[in-house]
């Protein structure tokens, strides 16, 4: 089964999260946007579904927030 994933970015100068490449409505602030994030992905993973909440870095990179289910980390190889 298929991670959902709940990014947060600053889109148009707005902090939304992406779920299936959809944007969620603005949030204020980016602390707001990674309070829904995670929410959402708790709510997804009482659901039966492994999900993680992830936070855009200017530099395009992504820290990891929150994860529910099997998170494997470290990641092989």
């Amino acid at each position: 089964m298929a991670r959902i994933q709940h990014i947060v970015t600053l889109h148009n100068d707005e902090w939304t999260v992406v779920v299936n490449g959809k944007h969620s409505a603005p949030y204020a602030t980016q602390k707001e946007a990674i309070r829904a994030a995670v929410d959402a992905a708790h709510a997804d993973g009482k659901a039966g579904h492994d999900a993680q909440g992830l936070v855009q870095r200017e530099n395009h990179q992504f820290r990891m927030e929150w994860t529910y289910g099997h998170d494997p980390y470290p990641p092989a190889g």
